[in-house]
């Protein structure tokens, strides 16, 4: 990796950076027509779909998740399709499945019917109640962007997104999806409980007529070129030396980690993490209109990605810390450093 100058951004691509911005606020205000609350949430999806990630979703159930992602899908004009994930789901009912069909010439012939992770975004939701077989269907798609049906390969439309959600309550008959799957996902995004006022908002416009359609801001091919726009913001060296640093830190048997960490963390966060920080600095900033990463950018997508790829010990456990407080801690470190 090396370090760029904000020069060597071209006059085109500062144009589409303050394009970039102007369309951030535009999808911000249009999904506020119907979700309540929520802009860091917005944020973090946004910032999953122009860096080309996936999203966790972890919340307990009533916070609106699906209709935030259905209504993110349609003011980006992108097909959305939701699959259920049961104890029963098949590899089969997501990827789709070869029929025989009978032609009009009276032949009989294998037809591929496609399955509902053909769409651009697709909420997989409660991916922890499927079994590991199905949860790796998933997973194939989320890493290649193709599926693989008795043998050959299909391709899935770009862009693509997968929106998963995972069930923080229930945990009976449930598959909790294993560390090396977790590190798939760019971002886990928490969502809260409401403030009481935005309760209050949410009850009067939830109760009467129906939620409003909202406007196309974006198409397909512009979030592709958006895409392609994010990769190319500069980023300085001392940002890479700070995310790497950073990630290492996480882990207990570093040479930089701190005492205090180690009985409180049995396995930190690997290579992928330093990649996904640089991508979602690189994002935040162009969506902020910012021509260059800057540290505020990591620490603010440094949660969102860090705090599923640590798994915390059971004394941290019984103390009652969670490895998002151990991330605030090391970013309040590594800023006095």
């Amino acid at each position: 990796m090396h370090g760029n100058s904000a020069g060597q951004l071209s006059a085109d691509d500062v144009q589409r950076i303050d394009e970039l911005r102007s369309v951030h606020t535009r999808l911000v205000s249009e999904l506020g027509r119907v979700i309540v609350g929520q802009s860091d949430v917005i944020d973090q999806l946004l910032i999953c779909l122009f860096a080309r990630g996936h999203g966790l979703l972890m919340g307990v159930p009533g916070l609106a998740k699906t209709l935030l992602v259905s209504k993110l899908a349609e003011t980006l004009s992108l097909k959305f399709h939701r699959i259920q994930f049961t104890p029963d789901l098949m590899p089969m009912d997501i990827t789709g499945t070869d029929i025989l069909q009978e032609t009009e010439t009276g032949r009989r012939e294998f037809e591929f019917v496609y399955g509902p992770v053909f769409a651009n975004i697709v909420l997989a939701d409660e991916i922890n109640r499927a079994p590991p077989k199905t949860q790796a269907a998933m997973l194939e798609a989320m890493q290649e962007y193709r599926v693989t049906v008795l043998g050959r390969s299909y391709d899935l439309e770009r862009p693509f997104l997968v929106l998963a959600t995972q069930n923080p309550v229930e945990q009976e008959g449930t598959y909790p999806l294993p560390e090396a799957q977790l590190d798939r996902f760019m971002f886990l995004i928490r969502l809260d409980y409401p403030s009481e006022e935005e309760e209050i908002r949410i009850a009067s416009s939830t109760t009467g007529e129906e939620l409003p359609e909202l406007s196309h801001v974006l198409h397909a091919e512009d979030i592709i070129d958006f895409q392609k726009l994010v990769r190319r913001i500069p980023v300085p060296d001392h940002i890479y030396k700070f995310a790497v640093r950073l990630v290492r830190k996480t882990r207990p048997d570093g040479e930089s980690t701190s005492e205090w960490l180690k009985p409180l963390v049995a396995w930190g966060a690997g290579p992928r993490a330093v990649q996904n920080l640089i991508l979602g600095g690189k994002t935040r900033a162009a969506l902020h209109g910012q021509y260059m990463v800057r540290q505020e950018d990591i620490h603010a997508v440094a949660g969102p990605v860090l705090i599923h790829r640590m798994i915390t010990t059971f004394a941290a456990q019984s103390e009652g810390i969670d490895a998002g407080q151990i991330v605030q801690r090391l970013l309040a470190e590594s800023s006095e450093a």
